[in-house]
């Protein structure tokens, strides 16, 4: 396969710039210097393209780079029989069309020169400055990793976390693995798939969390025709019979055009034709393809309020497809993306989708981190420094992805499963945002759960959680969370503050339970569980229970007018037995009425009980019922917690502490790490039923207690 057959993104390269004769200039470097006062015409192209994004860069590091690289390379020739220096050539001219900075471009140019040449890192420093030298050097630690099946966990982990601290480093890798990868052909063909493999695997979502998509679809376009050329070939055909297709996109795009210039707003309505790849997969989903299929419709404004404007037109003169509508500018992606999405319908039914974003994030859509510049140059404004006090580089352009990833891995014993966890991280092609509790936000991949959610946000703090409000309503930690959800998740230890004061220890807290391994998505969280569990193989060690004194048990009270309910009324047997519902447990001073039930016994209930409606539809007549001068009193409450060990210790005892008395209990088989506790409970005094209840649910893991409402029988 030649280099221009394995080229199939160049239909939907940009026009208006030909791609430059790499070999004639890298041919004509070899044969002298260029002119005095004259950049050499190879550089000078690189030059031309850079200027068009920064005006006012300072070329003379782009020459003198030239110069060193191409003297150092002289006499080296690629596999292809091209001179060297096209390849570092080619890598630059890659970066600069995508607006990277002249620090990266200076080091793309030498980018090879350390690994291959006689010049040192010693020598790029003196003559180009400490950060010249630190993408070099990053760069040639990648060149040495091996990233096939046979790599070596370790030392790629390791080059990950060296150059992780600059993603410059990794644009310029992916740089030069797309022109690697667009000369493919030379090589054979077993090389050619083990190649194309490591950048599917790799390389493209590295170039996706990057936000590099001019890179990152080529390089799709790239493997796919290695990897799967037979579908390749049947999509090339495709789109080859349908050449009427930008016909009908531009149809579609002069509608639009026409309905903006109306409404006042200024744009620009591109076209963009779907890469390769892209429409192999559209075939593969809606399987036979439609003019607009083939294509979508860009449109570029310059304030992001006028992104809006032009949604809320299309959407007004058109059919609108919902279901299509993705607002990634209030929301933006993992990797800094923003642009709306919509579909619009026509009068045939053909369904044309729609991308609007300023110019500024198309910029950023096409070249992800590229396009932000220096992060470490404070004419910028970004950091005051390059390097932070512990060495570390504080980059403010580092997507939060490679963040986690730099953080997990330090928790990471094992190179291989940091190796595999990373491969499974990659694997993620979409990410979702949730919102914490405090209104910071989590970028989670798709599928996460709670679970991933309380290790990205605690750390290693998250053992001690017990479960999850997603809403605002309970959920389990293995609850699936979607895009756009609240979760504020529960720690034992939040409710812990007085454990000491009752004999308790944050020590009785259990830690993650191996069942949480089958919910945990992200390598944080099933690092961090997966190292708890190692640790602690036969579960949490607890310590000796505080001693405590017996618990007092109360027995039913003989059968007669209960002591704490009086009957009035002229026309009332005050004689009558008179007994509390077992279903609301009335207690003072709860408001309360009396119903007759066989056997002459008057049963009171709350006045909000279920009961009484109930009863008062069978027309049964109430009995006047007031509280008497009794105290005590007998209660029925439910607890709700979350399972953890010694909970029924904890609770028993602090009922215990406020001097109730249990007279039953039973705890329901826990479901999805939640347990309903059910007490009957005799008071001394029906004024501590407030504060009994602020006690037992200031045991850990208890959520709430209430008083029971069970459905009683009307008798």
């Amino acid at each position: 396969m030649s280099a221009e057959a394995a080229n199939p993104g160049a239909h939907s390269r940009r026009r208006g710039r030909p791609r430059l004769d790499l070999r004639r200039l890298g041919r004509a470097a070899l044969l002298g210097p260029a002119a005095r006062h004259r950049l050499p015409d190879a550089i000078g192209h690189v030059a031309d393209v850079h200027r068009a994004h920064h005006p006012d860069a300072d070329l003379a590091p782009l020459h003198r780079a030239y110069v060193l690289a191409e003297s150092s390379h002289r006499g080296q020739f690629r596999k292809s029989g091209e001179p060297y220096i096209t390849h570092p050539l080619a890598v630059t001219l890659i970066l600069a069309e995508l607006g990277a900075e002249t620090t990266t471009l200076t080091a793309s140019l030498l980018h090879d020169t350390v690994e291959d040449t006689e010049v040192t890192l010693d020598q790029v420093e003196r003559e180009f400055g400490a950060e010249v030298a630190y993408l070099v050097d990053g760069v040639t630690k990648l060149e040495k990793v091996d990233y096939g099946a046979a790599a070596e966990p370790e030392t790629f982990r390791k080059m990950l976390v060296a150059t992780g601290n600059d993603v410059r480093v990794m644009s310029i890798k992916l740089a030069d693995r797309l022109h690697n990868m667009r000369t493919l052909g030379v090589m054979r063909h077993e090389k050619q798939v083990r190649i194309a493999k490591v950048t599917r695997d790799v390389l493209i979502p590295l170039a996706e969390r990057l936000g590099v998509q001019a890179l990152k679809t080529e390089l799709e376009d790239l493997a796919f025709a290695i990897l799967h050329p037979a579908e390749y070939e049947r999509t090339r055909a495709l789109i080859a019979d349908n050449t009427a297709a930008g016909a009908v996109l531009d149809e579609v795009a002069e509608r639009f055009r026409a309905v903006l210039r109306e409404s006042g707003i200024t744009a620009e309505v591109h076209l963009r034709p779907r890469h390769f790849l892209s429409v192999h997969r559209v075939a593969a989903k809606r399987g036979e393809l439609r003019g607009t299929d083939f294509g979508r419709l860009l449109i570029l404004v310059t304030e992001d309020a006028d992104c809006y404007g032009v949604l809320g037109e299309l959407h007004t003169c058109f059919n609108p497809v919902v279901s299509e509508f993705k607002d990634f500018i209030a929301a933006p992606k993992f990797n800094l993306y923003q642009s709306l999405h919509t579909a619009v319908a026509g009068p045939d039914g053909a369904v044309a989708e729609v991308l609007i974003r300023t110019h500024q994030m198309h910029r950023v859509a096409e070249a992800g981190v590229i396009a932000l510049g220096n992060p470490y140059s404070p004419a910028e404004g970004a950091a005051e420094s390059a390097a932070a006090a512990d060495g570390e580089r504080a980059d403010p352009t580092r997507p939060g992805w490679l963040s986690r990833l730099l953080a997990w891995q330090e928790a990471t014993p094992d190179s291989d499963a940091f190796w595999s966890s990373l491969r499974a991280d990659l694997a993620q092609d979409r990410e979702i945002a949730v919102f914490r509790a405090d209104g910071g936000m989590l970028g989670l991949p798709a599928g996460a759960t709670c679970v991933d959610a309380a290790y990205a946000q605690y750390g290693e703090r998250a053992h001690a959680c017990i479960g999850a409000r997603v809403n605002g309503r309970l959920a389990a930690l293995g609850t699936v969370l979607k895009d756009g959800d609240t979760v504020h998740l529960l720690r034992a230890d939040d409710d812990a503050r007085d454990d000491d004061a009752r004999g308790l220890s944050r020590e009785t807290v259990s830690g993650p339970s191996p069942d949480w391994l089958d919910h945990a998505r992200t390598p944080a969280a099933r690092i961090a569980i997966t190292t708890w569990l190692e640790a602690h193989p036969g579960g949490t060690d607890l310590p000796a229970a505080a001693p405590r004194g017996p618990v007092p048990v109360a027995v039913d009270p003989p059968t007669g007018t209960n002591a704490l309910v009086d009957l009035v009324g002229d026309d009332t047997d005050t004689d009558a037995v008179v007994r509390l519902a077992g279903c609301c447990t009335p207690v003072p001073p709860d408001a309360v009425t009396g119903f007759p039930v066989r056997g002459g016994v008057v049963t009171v209930h709350r006045q909000e009980c279920p009961a009484v409606g109930r009863m008062r539809s069978l027309d049964r007549k109430p009995v006047p019922v007031r509280w008497g001068d009794a105290t005590g009193c007998r209660v029925t409450l439910v607890a709700e917690s979350f399972g953890r060990s010694r909970l029924l210790a904890d609770l028993t005892d602090a009922i215990a502490t406020q001097g109730a008395a249990i007279v039953s209990a039973t705890v329901e088989p826990p479901s999805e790490q939640r347990v309903r506790h059910t007490y009957t409970l005799q008071l001394p005094d029906a004024s501590q039923l407030p504060s009994l209840m602020r006690a037992m649910r200031g045991v850990p893991g208890v959520y709430d207690v209430s008083r029971t409402q069970h459905p009683a029988a009307t008798g």
